[in-house]
């Protein structure tokens, strides 16, 4: 298991995949998205037709749903039930979808035992992104990060990744929709969207790819050196 981990946690929108993965290819590490993984349990109860407000049903869909995901930072991949839903995981369907099925607490359980397991099966440095990584899943990670941004940067920056030409009007529906995750993700009762009490608190509203992977990278280097 190693002991080189950073807990890299953030709403919708904050830059976090895209730093993950830039940072692990900096360090040498592997990386894991968590928010990939609660995405493949939505795309697979949204394929059964599971009424989204049947916890009960929601949660046995979970459990009935294999996931396996990469953690090569370079090759992304993953599969639900041997089906490759990299890209379906990311449909409007699913992202409208999935903070109704990361709110059921037996699907947090199930999937926060399968990210310590990938941790704990790790021979390499590991950032692990998502939304509770330092408040549930790494608690004791050395190293934490809560990543932000102001809603209009992180709605410009999620518009523009599936626009390059996102208009101002694609934008503001985007600040909307990603306001009303932000409301639902903070404020379920299990595993709320809050940063840890030790958390190190990194606003990229001005700031480039680049400029947060540098100051991510020589944390890393100053925790674990």
């Amino acid at each position: 298991m190693t002991t080189k981990t950073l807990a890299l946690d953030g709403p919708a929108g904050s830059g976090k995949s895209s730093v993950s993965r830039a940072v692990a290819q900096r360090l040498g590490w592997v990386m894991l998205d968590t928010g990939a993984m609660y995405r493949a349990i939505t795309w697979s109860v949204l394929q059964a037709n599971i009424d989204l407000q049947d916890g009960e049903a929601v949660a046995q869909q979970a459990l009935s749903t294999a996931i396996d995901i990469t953690t090569d930072p370079g090759n992304f991949v993953i599969t639900a039930n041997g089906e490759d839903v990299t890209v379906a995981i990311r449909s409007p369907e699913v992202t409208s979808a999935v903070s109704a099925v990361s709110a059921v607490p037996e699907v947090r359980k199930l999937l926060v035992h399968l990210q310590r397991e990938a941790v704990a099966n790790s021979d390499f440095g590991i950032v692990i992104e998502g939304r509770d990584i330092g408040t549930v899943v790494l608690p004791d990670s050395k190293l934490k990060v809560f990543l932000t941004a102001t809603p209009e940067a992180r709605a410009k920056r999620r518009s523009r990744e599936v626009d390059p030409l996102a208009d101002m009007q694609t934008i503001a529906r985007t600040q909307e929709e990603l306001q009303r995750r932000d409301a639902k993700d903070s404020g379920r009762e299990h595993s709320p969207l809050k940063p840890a009490l030790d958390a190190q608190i990194l606003d990229t509203s001005d700031l480039s790819l680049e400029e947060v992977v540098d100051q991510l990278v020589l944390l890393a280097h100053k925790t674990y050196s």
